[in-house]
């Protein structure tokens, strides 16, 4: 008997142990199928399961505060936004108080002008400025012309009332427009309005004074003139 054979059949007997182990824990304890049972099966459009774990809120986040000083860059920032802000403030004022200045006198300039305007005569009224002002200055002119070896009350005042009459002989239009301007700023002022008022009743008193007397002296001159005919008459028939 030889030993080649028992050697062999002892070296094959650990191999097939060995082979009979590892297929045993290799060897599955469940069906494995290659799809999932019917019963199980979902649709692939289903929403999502509510089930699911909602999302953890984090806590705000803390700013941190720093208790180190300003930078000098923070300092310098700070006082070049306090300069800008001085600068507009002051450059704003300025450009508001230029146009409120500019306002006023562009209103100051649009009254004058209406009030000169409202000063002319209207053309309904047929008066003419040009020849009737030229006329108005000659006869001032000739009041100072007049009045020149008098006084100097006189040699003021003549101008003045020569002026003036012929003012309201030529333009009577324009002068009640101009009266009727002045009282309107007399008015702002009681006592002036007062006090032209009173200067106004005296002289229309002095001018219907002086219309009556002239009126007496006028019918007394036609009495005096009618005797001294009479006498002339009487005297004459006499010497016949």
């Amino acid at each position: 008997m030889s030993f080649r054979p028992m050697f062999r059949q002892r070296a094959v007997a650990p191999f097939a142990a060995t082979l009979l182990a590892g297929g045993v824990a290799l060897y599955p304890r469940r069906t494995v199928y290659a799809e999932e049972p019917l019963d199980n099966k979902k649709p692939i459009y289903d929403d999502f399961s509510s089930d699911l774990p909602e999302p953890a809120v984090l806590p705000p986040l803390r700013k941190s505060t720093s208790s180190s000083s300003p930078t000098p860059t923070d300092i310098l920032t700070a006082q070049v936004r306090q300069a800008r802000l001085f600068l507009y403030a002051h450059s704003l004022a300025a450009e508001n108080s230029f146009n409120a200045f500019l306002s006023r006198a562009l209103n100051i300039e649009n009254a004058f002008t209406n009030t000169v305007a409202s000063l002319a005569p209207s053309p309904e009224s047929g008066e003419r400025l040009l020849p009737g002002g030229v006329y108005v200055v000659v006869a001032a002119m000739a009041g100072s012309i007049v009045s020149r070896n008098r006084g100097i009350f006189l040699r003021t005042l003549s101008p003045l009332a020569f002026g003036t009459v012929a003012a309201w002989s030529l333009l009577p239009v324009t002068m009640r427009n101009v009266s009727d301007l002045v009282w309107e700023y007399e008015k702002k002022v009681p006592a002036v309005a007062e006090q032209h008022l009173a200067i106004r009743e005296k002289a229309e008193q002095l001018w219907y004074t002086g219309l009556a007397h002239g009126g007496m002296a006028r019918h007394m001159m036609e009495e005096k003139i009618g005797e001294t005919r009479k006498k002339l008459e009487e005297l004459v028939s006499k010497g016949h």
